[in-house]
Formats: structure tokens, C-alpha cells, sequence
């Protein structure tokens, strides 16, 4: 960022920096102009990618990422995994803001199963590890609601 502000575009000719990185992002108001953090900013485009892959499950990008990355599992379940790519291993470095971010919606609670999955308040979960698991085994959380019929 420095080289295209104040270089001279020579590979052997430095130029002169004439204000710091500090000021040339901080607000107009203070002096500066205004520069996004990039770092900061690139964090938050990878994490809108992560997102995504949540919400918009069916789109191309989603299920190719999905198929290579977690067949098994979700975003939030998914591993680096072995050989990853560089663009993976960023997506997955901005897993922490959407975890952060999301809630979940039981809804029907047809798909969510009751042992392994983090339902529970504040995401905490049954693990199938205690004595009494198997009876709950493949098990939806479904099973546990009370409907009422409408009529």
C-alpha cells in the first residue's frame, strides 16, 4: 500500500513517505483520509463468504466448498482438513465471526438431532459419550416437542 502511494513505480528507487500508515487511514475529521483497514475488511468479506455457505447452502460456490471441505458436516463443523487451499484456510480463519454472530432456530427440530449437536442453551451440547446415549440415538430433537393441534 505504501509502494502505490509514495513509490515512484521504479523497483530501485524508494519513495519518500510523507505521512504515516496511521494517519492516511484515520478519519477525515482527524486528519486523514479516510482508508479502510484492510485487514480488518478483508476479515469481514471472509467471514460474509462463510455466511454463505450457511445460508445459501444450494449455490454453486456452497456445495463445491461443501463436497471438498465438510461432505459430512456443516461450516461450522468443517476441519481445515489436509492439503487445504489458501482460500479455505482464509474462510476458515473468519469462522470465529460468524460463530459469533449466529443463533440457532430449532424450528421442527426434524433435522437436528438430540445427541452431538449444540441445541442447548449457549451451544452446548449431549454428548453421545454418556451411559444412557444409546437410547437416544439417531433421535431428533422433534421427538422431545409437544405439538398441539390446531383445531
Amino acid at each position: 500500500m505504501n509502494s502505490f502511494w509514495w513509490g515512484h513505480g521504479r523497483s530501485t528507487q524508494r519513495g519518500i513517505h510523507w505521512m504515516s500508515w496511521e494517519k492516511l487511514y484515520a478519519p477525515e475529521m482527524h486528519g486523514g483520509m479516510s482508508f479502510k483497514d484492510l485487514t480488518t475488511f478483508n476479515l469481514a468479506m471472509l467471514g460474509k463468504q462463510g455466511w454463505k455457505f450457511i445460508t445459501e447452502p444450494d449455490s454453486l460456490v456452497a456445495r463445491i466448498f461443501k463436497e471438498r471441505y465438510f461432505p459430512a458436516g456443516s461450516y461450522f463443523t468443517a476441519q481445515i482438513g489436509h492439503n487445504p487451499s489458501y482460500v479455505w484456510r482464509s474462510i476458515m480463519h473468519a469462522r470465529f465471526l460468524v460463530h459469533g454472530g449466529a443463533r440457532w432456530r430449532i424450528g421442527s427440530g426434524a433435522s437436528i438431532y438430540i445427541l452431538n449437536e449444540p441445541w442447548l442453551h449457549n451451544g452446548e451440547c449431549i454428548h453421545s459419550d454418556i451411559s444412557v446415549a444409546h437410547f437416544v440415538q439417531n433421535i431428533t430433537i422433534n421427538s422431545l416437542m409437544n405439538s398441539y393441534d390446531k383445531n
